[in-house]
């Protein structure tokens, strides 16, 4: 049956998509407009699940909800939303009937289309990593939209690739953001040049194992033409680039805080550097920009701009349109986001460090700090995290379910640290309001007050963005 769809005809192709999130309604709209009979199936069956699934069935798309969510007799290809993991029973059921799965991002591999201008369709420059994804593709696509592309920033960070793929006006270039989940359900894609840019623990519920994550990770390095990118303070990513069957010629290209030796991008003296794509690497450099072009210019911040400057180079980019895309850039909100000064204390939003690789980049940005920290620890621990942030913090401020953790680590490597308790039990707007009161209370002039939760939110807050919000306006009532 997996020959059926190796270069399949879809009109009349009986083909499964799992999920009614933004992908999967994407992919079913897709290959219902290309004449398949698609069945969209999910284990949910709330309201919401049924009012996603209205539009679909008025289409002429079948929609099985709840204890439907089965694989029918006779599918060909199930092509599956990122967030269903590997030993769903509909998988298992695929699998024993031989049927091929597909995540969103094979199927828009697969349709893509040549460009009328090239003939060729049009190269993906795709990130992936544990951390920083979200803000380096969305500075690629500033960098590359200043060299006069026509490009978009797409993906996991919220634009369905599919959508991107089949657009009306084509596309010059695409800046692709990559999750493990993705890549794990997209084994033919082939990437002009593609960067990791860390591996730490995540999602290993999903996966099954740092082993298993990381591979996934490192699928996207497989047949790369023009560079493998990583991350010099990351060995794990440069293994992955190792492991890689890639085409002829393609380079390794590593990128870091220190200044660059041959075939790497670094800082020099408050300057970005690349020695990878200039013609005389042993002897030359190209200045990109300047370390203040990055917004904010947290270290970790840097080195997602390195990345994302070494994806544009390998796409030929000159070093000007790199300087001007980072000067144009705008961070997404709540990715360490200065909200407030207030008698000698900055206040910012992290609330998008939602895990202890995060946090711990930013805590490394900001010194002293009173550090607002916990939530739902999806398994973490936090002994490395504090020991590493222990010089830089003035006071802790623990909140949610998980706190107990984070105290606990404290307790063990930080024990002179002051730790305050302030809404235990307490949601929403009033207990951030107790929270920034306690934070205020224990900073000193001079000090940075950061919500880096290392957490999820849902214990306390709809989401990391309630969060990150309720946290700015808590911060502006202190003002008199």
């Amino acid at each position: 049956m997996g020959d059926q769809v190796n270069n399949p005809e879809w009109a009349g192709l009986p083909v499964v998509v799992a999920g009614l999130g933004l992908s999967g309604i994407s992919a079913a709209r897709v290959l219902h407009g290309l004449g398949a009979h698609v069945t969209v199936v999910d284990g949910g069956d709330g309201p919401g699940h049924a009012a996603k699934a209205a539009p679909l069935a008025d289409l002429g798309v079948a929609v099985r909800l709840g204890d439907g969510a089965t694989l029918p007799p006779g599918t060909a290809l199930v092509v599956t939303s990122p967030g269903w993991a590997p030993d769903s029973a509909l998988f298992a059921a695929a699998d024993a009937a031989g049927v091929p799965v597909w995540g969103d991002v094979e199927l828009a591999w697969r349709l893509r289309t040549p460009h009328p201008a090239t003939g060729e369709p049009a190269p993906w420059l795709a990130v992936t990593g544990t951390n920083g994804k979200t803000t380096t593709v969305q500075m690629l696509a500033s960098i590359l939209t200043a060299a006069g592309k026509r490009t978009a920033a797409v993906g996991n960070v919220g634009v369905p690739v599919l959508d991107a793929v089949l657009a009306e006006e084509p596309y010059d270039v695409l800046a692709v953001e990559l999750s493990s989940y993705q890549l794990h359900w997209a084994p033919s894609l082939r990437v002009h040049s593609g960067a990791v840019l860390n591996l730490a623990p995540d999602h290993l519920d999903w996966h099954g194992s740092m082993e298993a994550y990381a591979a996934d990770k490192g699928r996207i390095y497989e047949g790369n033409q023009v560079a493998c990118v990583y991350n010099l303070a990351d060995p794990a990513t440069e293994a992955l680039v190792r492991e890689a069957d890639v085409e002829e010629g393609c380079r390794a290209v590593g990128f870091g805080l220190d200044a660059p030796a041959v075939s790497n991008l670094g800082v020099v003296d408050g300057l970005l550097v690349d020695r990878a794509f200039v013609a005389d690497r042993a002897n030359a450099a190209a200045e990109l920009g300047a370390v203040a072009d990055v917004n904010p210019p947290a270290p970790h911040n840097v080195t997602n701009a390195l990345a994302a400057a070494a994806l544009a180079r390998a796409y030929g980019v000159d070093a000007k349109a790199v300087r001007d895309g980072l000067r144009a850039f705008t961070p997404d909100a709540h990715r360490i986001a200065q909200v407030a000064e207030i008698d000698g204390v900055t206040y910012v939003d992290d609330s998008k460090a939602t895990n202890t690789h995060a946090a711990a980049a930013s805590l490394a940005a900001y010194r002293p700090v009173v550090w607002i920290a916990g939530g739902l620890a999806k398994g973490a621990t936090f002994d490395e995290l504090v020991a590493a942030a222990a010089p830089r913090l003035r006071a802790a401020v623990l909140i949610g379910q998980d706190r107990q953790l984070i105290r606990e680590a404290l307790e063990r490597h930080a024990p002179e640290v002051p730790v305050f308790e302030p809404a235990p039990g307490q949601t929403g707007a009033g207990a951030m309001a107790a929270i920034v009161a306690a934070a205020a209370a224990a900073a000193e002039k001079g000090d940075t007050v950061l919500l880096a939760p290392a957490c999820a939110s849902m214990d306390m807050f709809t989401n990391y963005g309630e969060r990150g919000d309720l946290f700015a306006a808590a911060v502006r009532a202190l003002r008199p």
